[in-house]
């Protein structure tokens, strides 16, 4: 595998080792092993080290992957048209809240067309946990936008402590959250761990799983009506509901958006999907191996939207809708805001939206991959998620 990746300079290589000492000297202290989503943590998060702490380029053609933000102002522009109802309801107090800023792309074109809609909201808050990616956004925003907008922009270090109207927006944001591992022997559940193997590497190793863990893997069997087979290994986030009730703070009414790529609950846990989902990504190559070079590579899992649902219905909000991304966003105004771009662009440019436009939604690309998912309290989306509703799936 690591033949088919371009190899990490030795500067990144030594920085990759001092967090696996990192991590192996955490491994040695709880015993020998610590659990999966431990580990995914650390390399991720670890301030100054981790994938998204450290300063290394992440999104757009020269990082690892690209977003939907990075490719253009379409995505974030139709965005702005499915929550701009919701923002004009909640009136002149409104707030808008993104989780996780990327590079500040998606801000500059939301802010910019929310402008333009006449539904700025009072303040546009990011809650961003990388210090690099904070100033990189920082940055961008100050030079793109005009003083009165960016003046409303803040930088959270927390979610936000009192009541609050407003949308939460979160993309490409859950599938990063550090997701334990389980699998089942002799009908029970164990939990995936890591432990240092005879070579320094890192190895897979297994033990009972909490009451927590067993529980939600027993509660997707009975949505499922069916047992896991011996052997069968995924990931299950039991801790989403708490992290939503987190992240959204005290938002009362208003509306949350999540876009991301994951499946309904019964084809996430389909039984030839039976190593999970689990991935990284190095240099727009994607690979099975999460052990490989830690802090350097972006780790994922897919979402289970079935779990999404019932983290926000169970929060108190109302499913507002579930759809693929292509069908948000030309129920969202696509193609009106491509033909907008197209006729200020000059002619070599046009073909660069056009194909923006083709890779947030043909399937083979984000289109059917990629889902939105809206919830709502005392406003409505509007038109939002008219489009091809895929709530039936969950």
């Amino acid at each position: 595998m690591q033949a088919e990746l371009p190899l990490p300079d030795d500067v990144a290589l030594a920085h990759s080792a001092r967090l696996a000492t990192l991590i192996r000297d955490e491994i040695a202290a709880a015993g020998g092993a610590i659990p999966f989503s431990r580990f995914m943590e650390r390399c991720l998060y670890t301030p100054g080290l981790g994938y998204y702490s450290a300063g290394s380029s992440k999104f757009g053609e020269s990082g690892d992957f690209v977003t939907a933000p990075e490719l253009g102002p379409l995505f974030a522009s139709c965005v702005a048209e499915a929550v701009a109802p919701v923002l004009q309801q909640l009136g002149p107090q409104a707030e808008f809240l993104e989780i996780g800023g990327g590079s500040g792309a998606f801000a500059e074109v939301m802010l910019k067309r929310l402008l333009e809609l006449d539904a700025l909201p009072a303040r546009y808050a990011i809650l961003e946990p990388s210090a690099d990616l904070r100033e990189r956004q920082r940055e961008r925003l100050g030079r793109k936008l005009i003083p009165p907008v960016f003046d409303i922009i803040e930088w959270l270090d927390g979610p936000p402590a009192t009541k609050w109207n407003g949308v939460l927006f979160a993309n490409e944001v859950i599938d990063a959250l550090p997701t334990p591992r389980f699998t089942l022997r002799d009908g029970e559940v164990f939990e995936e761990g890591v432990a240092v193997g005879a070579t320094g590497g890192f190895v897979r190793t297994e033990h009972p799983a909490d009451a927590l863990l067993a529980a939600a893997v027993r509660h997707v069997e009975r949505y499922n009506e069916q047992r896991f087979p011996d052997g069968y290994r995924s990931e299950l986030l039991p801790q989403l509901p708490y992290w939503l009730q987190a992240v959204m703070g005290g938002l009362d009414a208003g509306a949350m958006l999540f876009v991301d790529y994951g499946y309904p609950r019964r084809e996430y846990y389909l039984p030839q999907r039976d190593s999970g989902t689990l991935r990284a990504f190095y240099r727009h190559r994607v690979h099975a191996d999460p052990f490989l070079w830690p802090g350097l590579q972006d780790i994922t899992a897919s979402v289970d939207f079935t779990a999404l649902a019932e983290a926000g219905t169970n929060a108190g909000f109302d499913l507002a809708g579930y759809c693929s991304q292509t069908s948000f966003l030309l129920g969202n105004g696509l193609q009106q805001r491509l033909e907008e771009v197209e006729a200020r662009a000059e002619e070599s440019a046009k073909q660069r939206f056009r194909n923006e436009a083709k890779r947030l939604t043909l399937p083979s690309e984000m289109g059917e991959r990629f889902q939105a998912m809206g919830f709502a309290r005392d406003v409505e989306f509007g038109a939002a998620f008219l489009m091809n509703d895929l709530s039936w799936r969950l």
